[in-house]
């Protein structure tokens, strides 16, 4: 079976449940043609860099996939005719990462970060 990283952006007026909803959506069409997913990330809602669908903000999540091609087709044809689903891309990859994605170690990187700059401005009002 092939890998492949599955992203797509969801309508920013619907929730998070619903776009995990969306994800079951893709697992079900994916399992029924013997393919799986192996790892899901949810980026959180973003900014898109130009409105697409009279949307300036959309939900991101990544899916990796192992199954074959007739899988996949099957899963973008699924996901084109979802109105909740503004736009997906599908890559074939040689391996999957093993750890988080850049995107969420970016994501943890600034939550971090926030809470050192609390910190600080804890001590610096306590002195």
């Amino acid at each position: 079976m092939a890998l492949y990283e599955h992203i797509f952006i969801a309508r920013q007026d619907i929730s998070a449940q619903q776009v995990e909803g969306l994800v079951d959506l893709a697992q079900a069409v994916l399992e029924d043609n013997g393919g799986k997913i192996t790892k899901t990330e949810y980026w959180g809602l973003k900014s898109l860099a130009y409105r697409v669908k009279k949307n300036r903000k959309g939900h991101y999540t990544l899916l990796n996939i192992e199954a074959d091609h007739a899988a996949v087709s099957e899963l973008e044809r699924r996901i084109s005719l979802n109105d909740d689903i503004i736009r997906h891309m599908t890559l074939r990859v040689d391996e999957h990462e093993t750890d988080e994605s850049i995107q969420m170690r970016n994501k943890n990187r600034d939550e971090r970060r926030s809470s050192r700059r609390d910190d600080d401005n804890y001590r610096k009002e306590a002195s």
